[in-house]
């Protein structure tokens, strides 16, 4: 059910991308795309009756009772680069209405 979720949001941010024409509205379907992905990445890597790997005296150290950190390590990982991207993304965003006045690709594209 989640992997569904999660793919509805990637596509949802992909059509975003492809029909919307105000950069804005852009970077947000950019940002609900990256959202639906780090959730498929997330929901693959869940497993129902696992633990977290951390080693301790209280659980067995058998790593077949552990959940893959690697899911999750890539998904923080994706986390701080969407944050980086959606911040480059809102900088050119503002030179491009400093510039042109409009956020409006169509606008744009006659004065180019």
């Amino acid at each position: 059910m989640m992997e569904l979720l999660s793919l509805s949001l990637l596509f949802l941010g992909m059509y975003g991308l492809i029909t919307k024409h105000h950069v804005l509205k852009m970077i947000v379907s950019m940002n609900v795309m990256e959202i639906g992905l780090n959730l498929f990445i997330t929901s693959l890597g869940y497993q129902e009756s696992h633990l977290a790997p951390i080693l301790s005296s209280k659980f067995p150290s058998s790593a077949l009772n552990f959940v893959d950190p690697l899911p999750q390590s890539l998904v923080l990982t994706s986390i701080v680069i969407g944050v980086g991207t959606t911040a480059v993304a809102l900088a050119f965003a503002k030179k491009i209405y400093m510039d042109y006045g409009t956020l409006d690709l169509e606008k744009i594209e006659g004065r180019l």
